[in-house]
């Protein structure tokens, strides 16, 4: 938001009233300065990072990509891959592959029941907004947890564009995550 009232200051925009200012945006899109580096793609919304000289999970917040095929492990029962896991597991790797320099920026809650890392994930390089470009493009539902609620407008409104476009997941599965 911060980025389209500048763009109104500026005149960039022309006539901007309220309602466009209050608009969801992404932020700009400009390099940013990393502080992870990918090292793993584990499925579409988790990553492994090295942080410091340290692996750590992250988990992509504000989102949910259908899950992949697991095997079962102990008492865990194994599962089949939800529709259009294996295309957004794909996607993410396409985004953010293995040597990626990322920047993370937390919400309120820094990790999750499983000790992962909840981070909102941005490429390095030129700033694309990867939990975005997940929904956006149609390879993830939006997903927000209280409190870490930042960017629900945002994600919620990616969603909605995504499916009347039939993008993705919205045209290749009869009922999506998160729906």
């Amino acid at each position: 938001m911060r980025f389209v009232l500048l763009l109104c200051v500026a005149g960039v925009l022309g006539a901007c009233d309220s309602d466009d200012a209050a608009a969801p945006t992404t932020p700009p899109r400009t390099a940013l300065e990393a502080n992870a580096v990918v090292d793993r793609i584990v499925d579409g919304d988790t990553v492994d990072v090295i942080i410091d000289g340290t692996e750590d999970r992250v988990r992509l917040i504000g989102i949910d990509t259908p899950e992949i095929a697991h095997a079962s492990s102990g008492d865990r029962p194994g599962n089949d891959a939800e529709c259009f896991a294996d295309d957004a597991h794909e996607f993410t790797r396409s985004l953010i592959d293995v040597g990626t320099p990322v920047r993370l920026e937390r919400d309120t809650v820094g990790r999750d029941d499983y000790g992962r890392l909840l981070a909102y994930v941005y490429r390095a390089d030129d700033g694309v907004f990867v939990n975005y470009e997940l929904v956006r493009q149609g390879y993830a539902t939006p997903l927000s947890i209280a409190p870490n609620t930042t960017f629900a407008d945002l994600m919620v409104d990616a969603a909605r564009r995504a499916e009347q476009d039939g993008a993705g997941l919205w045209s290749a599965c009869a009922a999506p995550s998160g729906r």
